[in-house]
């Protein structure tokens, strides 16, 4: 996908803090980097977190980070981003993103897919 790299750099920062913060127990820093329709859905930093704890662990306490390519998925630039969960097994996440009126990016939402 064709994208600034001032683009590429700030997305990479917000996944990176999102990632930080869950590892730093920092809920409220966390959800302050999901997109706005994320925020309303879960209403609360702590409620983002339980469900983000549940549903997707390596995003919550990735033993590793490795960021790869941007992409286009329905119409939004999608972060690649291979994680290493606590077990040692590789899982790749693709952080949608959207931009926000203010110019800032946020996680719009995220898709795991097991690697072999």
């Amino acid at each position: 996908m064709e994208m600034e790299e001032a683009d590429r750099e700030a997305i990479r920062q917000v996944i990176s803090l999102q990632i930080t913060a869950f590892q730093q127990g920092d809920v409220t820093t966390a959800f302050s980097q999901a997109a706005p329709g994320i925020q309303q859905q879960f209403a609360t930093a702590n409620n983002f977190a339980a469900m983000v704890e549940a549903a997707y662990p390596s995003v919550y306490r990735p033993r590793s980070v490795v960021f790869e390519n941007v992409l286009k998925v329905d119409d939004l630039p999608a972060q690649q981003v291979m994680l290493m969960d606590q077990a040692g097994k590789l899982i790749r996440a693709t952080y949608l993103m959207q931009r926000q009126w203010t110019g800032e990016w946020k996680i719009a939402g995220c898709y795991l897919t097991p690697m072999k």
